[in-house]
């Protein structure tokens, strides 16, 4: 039996382990490279955006937010929000995050502009956006 070289760039990128069939199945853990850039869908499968970037909790080690992308046509335009990781749940079969919530929901989110950041040590505006997604809860579909 000839070993061969473990190479997780090409099993991050793909997604395949080479381990055995169903090795990543449930997905337990992923690269910050692979979820930047990836869709977010609604569950009726509306777009609401792509994953531009991550907020870790240094304290924690926690992803607490994703910043994701919203109403943007070519890199133009959109606006950016602060959304809960725990508000998201992967659907491996799709490879999109799935956040339920419909379009106008977002459109109401505490949000900001591509040139125009939020102090990553804003409590004001993070509280904001935990006390805007807290306020109304739903429970998470099942995939």
């Amino acid at each position: 039996m000839v070993m061969q070289d473990k190479n997780y760039e090409i099993d991050n990128q793909t997604g395949v382990n080479h381990e055995g069939p169903d090795a990543n199945n449930p997905v337990r853990r992923l690269t910050a490279r692979s979820i930047t850039g990836d869709k977010v869908e609604n569950p009726n499968g509306d777009d609401l955006g792509k994953i531009e970037d991550l907020m870790i909790n240094l304290n924690t080690g926690e992803v607490e937010y994703v910043v994701l992308e919203s109403g943007a046509f070519l890199g133009l335009g959109g606006k950016l929000f602060a959304i809960p990781f725990k508000e998201l749940v992967l659907n491996p079969a799709k490879e999109v995050f799935v956040l339920n919530r419909e379009k106008e929901y977002l459109k109401e989110a505490p949000g900001f502009d591509k040139n125009h950041w939020p102090d990553t040590n804003d409590h004001r505006y993070f509280e904001r956006v935990t006390s805007y997604y807290d306020r109304t809860p739903i429970p998470m579909l099942p995939l």
